[in-house]
């Protein structure tokens, strides 16, 4: 199988609008219990002057992925940006919102202003630039991808600290997704103030449902 090519999106785009700069969108932490979801925004520069091989954030491995992050962030040819929605915005708005808010708000964050973004996922209502939703963009855009790695890089460190403020839940090694793990350290403990509490799995703990009666038929 012959080596992905991640900036197929990119140069179409600039084959018909060459002066066109393009912001890559993607979140992390959609899935998990606890902490923040994160939204990244990156303009990466041209083509032939980026040699750093991005991939969807999920198919790299820990170690690579941080070096990676740190890579793009330390090159002062990539515009970056990062926003976060926290567990209580999410409890209130509930998580869909608050990835949207978390991206409009990334994008525009940005020093250099984007012509269009490519974002991750489906349509997000009232995107402030011109923007094209690709369905799995992390693992078809280099931009989208630098996205997915910076927001995912951004978002462990968060948890790492949080872990270090509530010790016993193992964020720093789960990140707070839904690991064995962290369901118990959440029954034993209970939630903590970084908890998603309308999340099942924590909602459950907080009001457990009545138990259901056992009639002998």
């Amino acid at each position: 199988m012959g080596k992905k090519d991640l900036f197929k999106f990119e140069r179409e785009a600039k084959a018909v609008r060459p002066e066109l700069v393009i912001a890559g969108v993607d979140e992390a932490g959609r899935g998990p219990l606890a902490g923040p979801v994160v939204a990244a925004a990156v303009i990466l520069p041209p083509e032939e002057e980026f040699d750093l091989p991005v991939n969807d954030s999920k198919a790299l491995d820990e170690a690579f992925r941080e070096e990676l992050g740190e890579r793009l962030r330390s090159d002062p040819r990539v515009v970056w940006a990062v926003a976060e929605r926290s567990a209580g915005a999410i409890d209130r708005i509930n998580i869909l919102r608050a990835t949207h808010e978390a991206m409009r708000e990334a994008v525009m964050s940005l020093k250099v202003h984007p012509d269009m973004a490519f974002v991750d996922g489906l349509k997000v209502r009232d995107f402030p630039v011109e923007a094209r939703f690709i369905v799995k963009g992390d693992a078809q855009s280099a931009s989208v991808a630098a996205a997915s790695i910076i927001a995912k890089t951004h978002r462990d460190h968060l948890m790492m600290e949080l872990d270090k403020v509530y010790p016993g839940y193992g964020f720093a090694q789960h990140k707070g997704y839904g690991t064995a793990q962290h369901l118990e350290a959440l029954r034993k403990l209970g939630p903590c103030p970084e908890h998603r509490k309308t999340f099942g799995p924590v909602a459950r703990i907080i009001s457990p449902p009545p138990e259901q009666l056992e009639f002998d038929l």
